[in-house]
């Protein structure tokens, strides 16, 4: 957005199903987000991707700045959080790291976007290490506890980015 005094577009995308427990984590730490009385949320779009679409496409193009938050395989702790950002984002959902329950992988819908020519310059993934997939309503103890590291970390990065773009 050379030249243009526009503040640049955010979305933030929460993915996952919200049966299945630790799998809708995403749904849940947008939900926390929406509530936040944090300034660094003001100016952003979030959206509910459920299970992903290809619908999804349009929206993440028409954005500057996109943030998903979903349940990762990270090989680590249930409720670790790890951000990955731009190419680091690009390499782990296309690596077959992301185990999905969804019948469209993020993977697919980045390559809509990335195919139009339209890729937002700036893009993270917010993971978070499930521990239990299976029915239920709430995600587990140590998911649910990293709702609030997310939240930070997703605030850590919209202050960044726009301390770039100042």
């Amino acid at each position: 957005m050379t030249g243009s005094t526009e503040q640049p577009t955010t979305l933030i995308l929460g993915i996952g199903k919200t049966l299945l427990s630790d799998e809708g984590i995403g749904v849940h730490v947008l939900t926390d987000l929406e509530n936040s009385s944090s300034p660094v949320f003001e100016n952003v779009t979030t959206m509910d991707g459920g299970t992903l679409s290809f619908t999804l496409a349009g929206p993440i193009e028409s954005c500057d700045r996109f943030i998903v938050i979903d349940a990762a395989e990270l090989k680590s702790a249930p409720g670790t959080v790890r951000v990955f950002e731009n190419q680091a984002m690009d390499e782990y959902i296309t690596s077959g790291n992301k185990k999905s329950v969804h019948e469209v992988s993020l993977a697919d819908v980045m390559s809509i976007t990335m195919l139009s020519g339209n890729l937002p310059a700036k893009r993270a993934l917010v993971g978070i290490q499930p521990k239990y997939l299976d029915w239920g309503e709430n995600p587990t103890e140590s998911v649910s506890a990293a709702i609030p590291v997310a939240i930070s970390e997703i605030e850590s990065l919209l202050k960044r980015w726009s301390d770039e773009s100042d």
